[in-house]
């Protein structure tokens, strides 16, 4: 067989495996819901970057800003449902499960690094309103602190794709903060703030303590929640978790008592709620981390008495 035949036979076996992978069927309903992940993420990007600029809604001022958060948590919607409605039609496959980390680095990657960034820029400079060299050096910690979230959320969802497997018992917990929680505490914080503007006057010793605390951690909790995500601490998949098979009594009450905090103030909740659940895995694995050592300890100390 001469050269240029031997080259024609592996350009041909070339095109047979390409052909052979090509993508000819999709389940449209989960696609398009995805998409609407994305789409959602893309939006809030555009409202976060016109986040100074307020609209009137039932004669109530709104900013860009809270729209941009309440978008993150469309997108959460979108996400929850997604997965849920491919697996219930038994059409889940490898590309759902790309397009859905593709929006998900839109949605809570870009989209909630992009708001702290912007949110930061504006509400922290004229809120301290420092000199020209602290105003540098804090403009490029709030980049830094948006960066670091968007770079962990990106090598969460690479893991997740390499990790991932589509059995519906593998789906009960997640090995890292899932992104839309990470996003979710994020977008929290903001709309708590911007509850904060509109009900409390500006005048108040709580809306001052409130501003200042939200204003001056978000950068550390944007950049906590990025460590927390390519972590190895384990977080419950709570909707999954909920809904199947029987469940212990607590669990009716703690639904309960997630409805009265939404009847009293959405904002409210949706800060104490993300909060607890990425508190929670920080917690357990430090419990856990203090049990394993004492162990360690217990079994060490009988073997040192007895070379004593």
């Amino acid at each position: 067989m001469t050269p240029k035949q031997n080259n024609n036979g592996t350009k041909a076996n070339l095109m047979r495996r390409v052909h052979k992978h090509r993508l000819k069927t999709v389940a449209v309903l989960p696609s398009l819901i995805t998409l609407l992940n994305g789409l959602a993420g893309f939006a809030a990007i555009w409202f976060a970057g016109d986040g100074m600029y307020m609209f009137s809604f039932h004669q109530v001022e709104i900013s860009y800003f809270s729209v941009a958060a309440a978008l993150i948590f469309i997108a959460m919607v979108a996400d929850m449902l997604d997965g849920r409605i491919a697996r219930m039609s038994h059409a889940t496959s490898s590309f759902g499960g790309q397009l859905d980390s593709l929006c998900d680095v839109i949605s809570f990657g870009l989209a909630p690094a992009y708001l702290v960034l912007k949110m930061m820029e504006y509400k922290l400079t004229a809120l301290v309103n420092p000199p020209a060299e602290l105003s540098g050096f804090l403009t490029r910690f709030i980049w830094l602190a948006a960066a670091v979230y968007l770079a962990c959320a990106a090598i969460r969802l690479a893991r997740f794709n390499v990790e991932n497997e589509e059995d519906e018992t593998s789906h009960m917990s997640f090995m890292g903060l899932p992104t839309p929680a990470a996003a979710g505490g994020l977008a929290s914080m903001v709309m708590f703030y911007e509850g904060l503007v509109t009900t409390v006057s500006r005048d108040s010793i709580v809306f001052t303590l409130g501003e200042g605390f939200i204003l001056f951690s978000m950068p550390f909790a944007a950049m906590m929640c990025g460590l927390l995500m390519i972590s190895r601490i384990r977080y419950p998949h709570v909707v999954n978790q909920l809904i199947r098979g029987r469940q212990p009594m607590t669990h009716l009450l703690y639904s309960l008592v997630l409805l009265g905090l939404i009847l009293w103030s959405l904002t409210n909740a949706l800060l104490i709620v993300f909060w607890l659940f990425i508190f929670s895995g920080l917690f357990k694995w430090a419990h856990h981390l203090a049990l394993r050592t004492r162990h360690k300890h217990t079994n060490t100390e009988p073997a040192n008495t007895h070379a004593k």
